[in-house]
């Protein structure tokens, strides 16, 4: 491990719908880059965590991996109001983390991404994606001498985070899967384009922007993102590509062995994991006007996690896949929060 990056700053609190803390504490933000199993593939995590933590237990830990097409700060750690959801949680007391995969935002960029697309298959699928999450995991726990921790991941991320937990339940205490994805009924928002899957994709933000906007009634989308949100994120996300920044529309790159790891499987009518091995307390949460993983899918998921005590299961009103970052996303964070608190009242 190297260090990136230090900032310590106070905070100041939003108006929030949850009950608000009595005094917003100071937040510490860490950056680093972890090293992965790999040679040469450093892991790129954030921390955020109030400044007069000096313990740390496993039910106050919690890890946060994105999914198929975006890094994880410009969502998790995207300030909206003056708060991100990261501040959010670590405002309440938790030790927080987020990852980038390899491929992804601050990360490592494989050797492929240097090429043309076309010039190799696709790169970074779930079996890798899993072996980055296990080296920031192991860090964590090291770092913090915890036997556990939470994890919680968003759509892409949902899949491997519960493959995580499945070859790994000693090292989970609780599992956030926010947008689940699980086998398919209905075409795939994420493409990989015509012929031979390439080794990556490129986004434009028109494409970005037409894909978040899916399955929303039209007389709600003019309300659905308060003005200037996109552009906060379209902003900070294309500049996770310096590369792809350069192209003429910019775009933002991505590793295309999701789009393998889903034609051969969640496509194909084949699980990716097996729930009954998840042993944890699970939530699913999802938006209803999500069509990248679509309620039927959390609906399918939720009774087969036979082994998952005190599972729980919530459905959202008037929000997408991208919930977290439109009008109601106060609703996710407090579905979520209620969640993680339970442990921590334990």
């Amino acid at each position: 491990m190297k260090p990136f990056a230090m900032t310590i700053g106070v905070l100041l609190s939003a108006m929030l719908a949850a009950p608000a803390l009595a005094q917003t504490p100071q937040l510490v933000t860490e950056e680093m880059m972890v090293k992965s199993s790999d040679p040469g593939i450093e892991i790129y995590v954030r921390n955020k965590r109030p400044a007069n933590m000096t313990s740390f237990r496993p039910e106050q830990t919690v890890l946060y991996v994105h999914g198929a097409t975006y890094p994880s700060e410009t969502a998790f750690d995207l300030k909206l109001d003056g708060v991100s959801w990261m501040d959010y949680i670590a405002s309440r007391g938790y030790d927080v983390w987020l990852l980038d995969l390899r491929g992804y935002g601050k990360s490592t960029r494989p050797p492929e991404m240097s090429a043309k697309p076309e010039d190799n298959g696709p790169i970074v699928q779930g079996t890798t994606a899993v072996k980055d999450i296990g080296s920031a995991v192991d860090f964590i726990l090291g770092k913090r001498n915890i036997p556990r921790l939470n994890l919680l991941g968003w759509s892409w991320g949902t899949t491997l985070m519960a493959t995580y937990t499945t070859q790994n339940a000693n090292k989970v205490e609780r599992l956030v899967l926010y947008a689940p994805a699980w086998i398919r009924q209905t075409p795939s928002l994420v493409q990989g384009g015509p012929g031979k899957l390439a080794a990556y994709r490129m986004v434009n933000r028109d494409q970005a922007r037409e894909r978040w906007y899916t399955g929303v009634p039209e007389d709600k989308k003019a309300a659905l993102i308060p003005a200037g949100w996109f552009d906060a994120w379209a902003d900070a996300t294309f500049a996770t590509d310096p590369e792809g920044a350069k192209m003429s529309p910019p775009v933002v790159r991505a590793p295309n062995g999701v789009i393998q790891d889903s034609t051969e499987f969640f496509a194909a009518g084949k699980p990716y994991y097996d729930p009954s091995k998840i042993t944890v307390p699970t939530l699913l949460v999802h938006a209803e006007w999500d069509r990248d993983t679509p309620p039927y899918m959390a609906q399918t998921l939720f009774p087969l996690l036979v082994n998952s005590p005190g599972k729980r299961y919530v459905a959202l009103a008037e929000g997408t896949h991208s919930i977290i970052m439109e009008k109601n996303r106060m609703m996710l964070f407090e579905a979520v929060q209620a969640f993680l608190d339970e442990a921590k009242r334990s």
